[in-house]
């Protein structure tokens, strides 16, 4: 997967990746939809850092979640 690209597919592939790693029970609480390529760069920033770390601490899945949230559309 390339993801140097900014594409929808890519946004809900990252999106789908975090979501798995961070095992998020409430999946309907991040939804690809919520994301565009505006913020393509600071999800990507996430996404990279969330698969580089084996585990997170409950603080650190928080604060993920958290700044998701602030990325998602108005």
């Amino acid at each position: 997967m390339n993801l140097s690209e900014k594409t929808v597919e890519n946004v809900e592939y990252m999106i789908e990746q975090i979501k798995e790693k961070l095992k998020v029970l409430n999946l309907g609480a991040i939804k690809p939809s919520h994301f565009d390529e505006e913020m393509y760069e600071e999800l990507k920033e996430i996404y990279e850092m969330v698969m580089k770390k084996p585990s997170f601490s409950p603080n650190e899945m928080q604060a993920l979640v958290e700044e998701l949230g602030n990325l998602r559309k108005k």
